[in-house]
């Protein structure tokens, strides 16, 4: 087992003692810093970084390896976000992921008829019809294009002048 995987260990099965190091974090020298970063991450820290910003990290850190870290699908939501701003796409506006559960209906009335679809583990189902997006169902139910999640209720319009409001419901 590694020096890490102990500590992180020791660390879940003693809150306290995660206090402990937090609160001991301001009193390191920067070479204690470094050593403690290089000890957490397996690397050097980078270059000319403040003591600051060394303390935040490793404090991250430390309360990843005792509390826990991120769920696998936050993980893979911040991965493609990285890689969408990477690529140069706008991020002004995030899209919150909507979550649907197979067997859900959506339901919506649409020009006097009652619309229901199907949520599948793999897309949706509307009178029959296999759709890998809502977007698709909104389209062939209009005629133009709709966004689907909106077209079915899971988001609020965006207000004019305000950075945001697709809220899932």
């Amino acid at each position: 087992m590694r020096p890490q995987e102990r500590s992180a260990q020791a660390r879940r099965a003693d809150p306290g003692r995660l206090t402990q190091e937090l609160q001991a974090l301001p009193r390191r020298t920067t070479r204690q810093l470094r050593e403690q970063w290089h000890a957490l991450i397996g690397t050097a820290p980078p270059g000319r970084l403040s003591r600051d910003l060394m303390m935040r990290v490793i404090a991250d850190k430390l309360q990843e390896a005792a509390l826990g870290g991120l769920p696998p699908a936050a993980k893979r939501r911040l991965a493609a976000l990285a890689r969408s701003t990477g690529n140069g796409a706008e991020t002004g506006v995030v899209t919150p992921m909507l979550r649907l559960k197979p067997g859900s209906k959506l339901v919506r009335e649409w020009r006097g008829k009652t619309h229901t679809v199907l949520v599948l583990s793999d897309g949706f189902e509307h009178e029959g019809q296999r759709f890998t997006s809502l977007t698709q169902i909104a389209r062939e139910l209009t005629g133009v294009h709709w966004s689907g999640p909106r077209f079915f209720g899971l988001t609020t319009p965006q207000r004019p002048g305000t950075g945001g409001g697709n809220d899932a419901i």
